[in-house]
């Protein structure tokens, strides 16, 4: 069992303002003589006593070495309001390896205090002891389950605020185990794949909603923000052209490209636009009034049915189509695949995307004249351009609702939560949606045409060698728009406006168990950079194969098609290393945290005596907080599925 993070004890110098006997400047330059304390410390610490009051205890340096404890110990009479305590801390082993989905923790902020104001009491109550809270991805989404229950200890106090005595406890209880269906092997992969490159990649089973693999890059490592991230690092990531902070698999949106035409095929058939032998003539061009509307390469396909115009990608078939059926249409028939909103993911953030329509542009422009639908706008819709714009997410789960004959579900990336004390386990399934009414024979179309386009089609030398049946569709999507008499020239254009690549797969075809979408930002044809992913995936998901290191390197430069070399197996192949922080920690508290890697029976340490309290003017009793600690996230195993 692997943990995508953990809670390691470690030791913490801390102040609390209100007890210096000097001055906070000059207390800070008498203790940098002692443990070393550098300008960001500094700088972190004056964030932090914005959003704190003077007699909390505040952290100045963390992680201390047994060295640093020594040193403070022996000369800890000079320094009133300076102590040293046990704390906990995140652990992201992995560092960058799924950062966006499994998000951070970080120190509570005002407008977090703000909102939990107006929790229930005993949900807000369990945070008084607490500094930390979820934030993004399952962090933040199952901050409740992953929280625990904090200790509250009643003391009598004397008239100076000091405890004189413990009256009675509340032991804290750890939070839960939360289990992923994420296959760590296969999101590691997927990471390794991409190299330098931007984009996003998600894989969903079709038969349940759970979700595989939740890709998006470039990432950064959550263990930057764990007790506050400096202003050098923060401004690399926030400020870096490559947007290493985005979610780009939930909240970057895309033109789908050709990706969308097996969609608008279905919309077709279902609304008996046309019929699957029916022909559309293909000549390179579609004339719209006196537009020309071109075709890949301005060259013709000539004589199109259904099938073709799937694995050959005719732009002019669905050209056509589009302005037959009008943006109104095209609207009530792609929704409910999850085109142009939310997909009911179980994490937060996740963007509704563009699918246009009359009332969209009603409501998305204020300008009277920006608000009308024009007929040519709709042309081409047909082919996944226009303003369509949608996320590798909805397009994944839109695929795992076509080839699966219509049953949806919203995409869960949670499988399992457990009790660590009770060990009761808890299966969080993905929420079942009314199914559409696909007929199979027309799904079998579609199914069959884009396995088509893996045998004779766009995406041939990519699956050549492959020993299942898989179906799939390249998309090319614009960056930038290009003139009615302009050739497209990717040397001639800035990497950043250079064509998205595209691709969507399913396998196996008869009875499909993953379904994803792939997206490779500026690199040109879907079956240059997205399909060798997708193909690598496939092999993992159901061959359990891990591609050879010299087909890792010619897919992360884009130069590879058909696998090449022995492939490895999956589960022989090593994970990222795991990173190790070393801090010195009290005896007892890396003890209770032993079990951290399983969350078996991690016991909560407890913090200090009157942690959290108020000082009092008079004799009372004080219910001080204690707190406990998080417990892992659980990937779910690798190996093929």
């Amino acid at each position: 069992m692997w943990c995508w993070q953990t809670t390691t004890p470690a030791y913490t110098l801390e102040i609390t303002r209100s007890q210096l006997a000097d001055s906070l400047e000059m207390v800070l330059d008498q203790l940098a003589e002692v443990v070393e304390i550098q300008p960001r410390d500094r700088r972190r610490l004056k964030r932090l006593m914005e959003d704190s009051k003077s007699f909390e205890s505040l952290p100045i340096r963390t992680k201390l070495t047994d060295a640093e404890v020594a040193r403070f110990t022996a000369q800890r009479y000079r320094f009133p309001g300076v102590e040293i305590k046990a704390r906990l801390f995140r652990n992201y082993p992995y560092g960058e390896l799924a950062s966006h989905v499994l998000g951070y923790i970080g120190r509570i902020n005002q407008a977090e205090k703000t909102a939990m104001e107006e929790w229930p009491e005993e949900d807000w109550a369990n945070y008084r002891g607490t500094e930390v809270i979820g934030k993004l991805g399952i962090e933040q989404k199952y901050e409740r389950e992953l929280h625990g229950t904090t200790g509250v200890e009643e003391v009598e106090t004397s008239a100076g605020g000091r405890p004189v005595r413990r009256l009675s406890s509340e032991p804290a209880s750890p939070g839960n185990t939360v289990r992923l269906s994420i296959d760590i092997r296969l999101q590691a992969l997927v990471e390794e794949l991409y190299g330098d490159r931007r984009g996003a990649l998600v894989a969903i089973d079709p038969r349940n909603g759970e979700v595989l693999a939740f890709v998006s890059k470039p990432t950064f490592d959550p263990n930057l923000f764990v007790d506050g991230i400096d202003q050098e690092s923060w401004k690399e990531l926030n400020e870096s052209i490559d947007k290493p902070l985005l979610n780009r698999a939930l909240r970057g949106t895309y033109p789908p490209g050709s990706t969308y035409k097996p969609f608008m095929a279905m919309a077709a058939l279902n609304t008996g636009k046309r019929t699957p032998g029916q022909i559309t003539m293909d000549y390179g061009y579609f004339m719209f009034g006196n537009h020309r509307f071109r075709s890949h390469g301005d060259e013709g396909l000539g004589a199109v049915d259904m099938a073709r115009s799937i694995v050959k990608s005719s732009n002019v078939y669905y050209y056509a189509l589009a302005s037959e059926m009008g943006v109104d249409l095209i609207h009530s028939q792609l929704e409910p695949f999850s085109f142009g909103r939310k997909t009911g993911i179980d994490l937060e953030g996740e963007v509704t995307g563009d699918l246009p329509s009359t009332d969209w542009k009603r409501r998305k422009y204020k300008r009277a004249d920006l608000q009308r639908w024009y007929s040519g706008e709709t042309i081409s819709l047909g082919i996944g351009q226009g303003y369509n714009n949608f996320t590798m997410l909805q397009l994944a789960s839109a695929m795992a609702t076509l080839v699966s004959g219509g049953q949806r579900f919203e995409p869960r990336v949670v499988r399992e939560i457990e009790n660590v004390v009770t060990r009761e386990k808890r299966v969080v399934s993905a929420q079942a949606l009314s199914p559409l009414a696909l007929k199979p024979e027309h799904v079998e179309v579609i199914r069959r045409a884009m396995f088509g386009v893996t045998q004779e089609g766009t995406s041939t030398r990519v699956f050549l060698g492959a020993s299942y049946q898989s179906g799939g569709k390249t998309g090319t999507a614009q960056a930038k728009s290009i003139g009615q008499n302009e050739k497209y020239n990717a040397a001639r254009m800035s990497e950043y406006l250079r064509d998205h690549s595209l691709y969507t797969a399913f396998a196996p075809v008869d009875a499909p168990r993953i379904a994803l979408a792939v997206i490779v930002e500026n690199s040109g044809f879907g079956a240059e950079a997205a399909a060798p992913i997708a193909r690598r995936v496939l092999d993992y998901a159901l061959l359990g194969q891990y591609p050879s290191e010299e087909d890792v390197a010619l897919v992360r430069k884009g130069q590879a098609a058909s696998p090449v070399g022995a492939a490895r197996a999956a589960g022989a192949v090593p994970l990222p290393a795991v990173r190790v922080v070393s801090a010195g920690a009290p005896e007892a508290a890396a003890a209770s945290a032993s079990s951290a890697v399983t969350a078996a029976s991690a016991s909560a340490p407890v913090a200090a005596a009157g942690a959290g309290a108020s000082p009092a003017s008079v004799p009372g009793l004080v219910r001080a907080p204690v707190a406990v600690p998080a417990v892992p996230i659980v990937p779910a195993s690798g190996g093929s599925r």
